[in-house]
């Protein structure tokens, strides 16, 4: 179920369980207020976790989902996550 206080448009459940293992793989920033993981890590620790089952496709979609609808920004080869507050 979304957050009604979450200013990001809403996805698919599976997809935000997708974030929650990102985000737990993700490490703190030096100067930012904020998480990153790299691309790869984060396709890495989709396909390893036990808590999804994906293919390789579903993790690109799932990048690129997180992407678009503003849960990550992108710098370098670096997904960051977007603060909420």
């Amino acid at each position: 179920m979304s957050n009604l206080n979450d200013p990001r448009p809403p996805l698919p459940e599976w997809i935000l369980d997708a974030f929650d293992v990102l985000v737990t793989h993700a490490s703190d920033v030096e100067d930012c207020n904020t998480q990153a993981i790299t691309r790869d890590d984060a396709v890495d620790a989709l396909l390893t976790t036990d808590e999804l089952t994906l293919e390789p496709e579903d993790t690109d979609y799932v990048l690129r989902r997180l992407l678009e609808r503003g849960y990550f920004y992108e710098v370098d080869d670096e997904l960051r996550v977007t603060p909420t507050d």
